[in-house]
């Protein structure tokens, strides 16, 4: 697959199945659903890739052809998924990523089977980034802690949850930032504009989920040990918006690095009850 600029993803399961379609949050990597591809490829064909500017995609500099906001990150998703030439797909979409999901979706409804929201900031006071994430966009600090391999993919991942990373998975999720400058350069333009941002499109995803015109099917599940984003107003949201629920009480942020085999069978399971060929 060649786009400019050019998209890491991994890819499991049969061409011809159905697609899934995994996203992951801010700032995270495919990697982080390598228990979910597994899982998946039984009866998906399952594909997740690294957002522009993370993991193993590209990291243009900004101001050269891409410019890290949220408008040109919906932007980049429609061309990915145009490129990929199917009628239909479900999207997987975890944390701060999900407003920018939720925006591409409300134009392209006739393509989504499911979409599935994984920690979403869903209310108002969802829509600050955590201090864990915002010093990124720090004038001189950003620039500074966004080099630190440790800060900016170990602590990012950690201090959300209840989430131990092994060694193993921290240099994958590492090397990205101890290979090249341009990583951490790409971290402190997308801090600065989710800083901008964000609330804006919180409060756009929310219009849009409890929109009479949104016929997508929904479902949010949530990881309660989450200490970014409350509990508070998120069933109750759910509830006013018919989106469908579901807890998962071990979990925190990064849904599918605490629980990534029960979360696989559980995507699974939503996408296999409501799947259009």
């Amino acid at each position: 697959m060649i786009l400019s600029p050019r998209w890491f993803c991994v890819e499991s399961g049969i061409a011809d199945n159905p697609l899934v379609l995994l996203v992951h949050g801010f700032p995270s990597q495919a990697y982080s659903y390598r228990k979910i591809l597994p899982i998946l490829s039984k009866d998906y064909h399952a594909i997740a890739f690294d957002w522009i500017g993370f993991g193993f995609s590209d990291k243009p500099q900004p101001g050269y052809g891409f410019n890290y906001t949220l408008n040109e990150y919906v932007s980049s998703l429609e061309s990915l998924i145009n490129s990929l030439g199917v009628d239909k797909v479900s999207l997987v979409v975890q944390g701060y990523f999900s407003p920018v999901v939720v925006k591409y979706a409300r134009k392209h409804q006739e393509k989504l089977n499911h979409l599935i929201l994984l920690n979403p900031p869903l209310t108002s006071k969802h829509a600050n980034l955590p201090s864990s994430l915002s010093i990124f966009s720090n004038f001189l600090l950003g620039e500074i802690f966004s080099q630190d391999p440790l800060r900016a993919s170990d602590k990012a991942l950690t201090s959300c949850g209840p989430y131990k990373m092994k060694e193993d998975d921290a240099m994958v999720y590492r090397r990205p930032y101890l290979t090249s400058g341009s990583s951490g350069f790409a971290l402190n333009a997308i801090s600065r504009a989710m800083r901008k941002e964000l609330k804006n499109y919180v409060e756009e995803a929310r219009m849009i989920l409890k929109d009479e015109s949104w016929k997508v099917k929904t479902t949010v599940c949530w990881g309660q040990r989450d200490r970014w984003l409350g509990y508070d107003g998120v069933e109750e949201f759910c509830k006013d918006s018919k989106l469908k629920m579901v807890e998962l009480p071990m979990a925190g942020h990064h849904v599918q690095e605490d629980s990534g085999e029960e979360l696989g069978k559980l995507i699974a399971e939503i996408v296999g009850r409501r799947v259009q060929l």
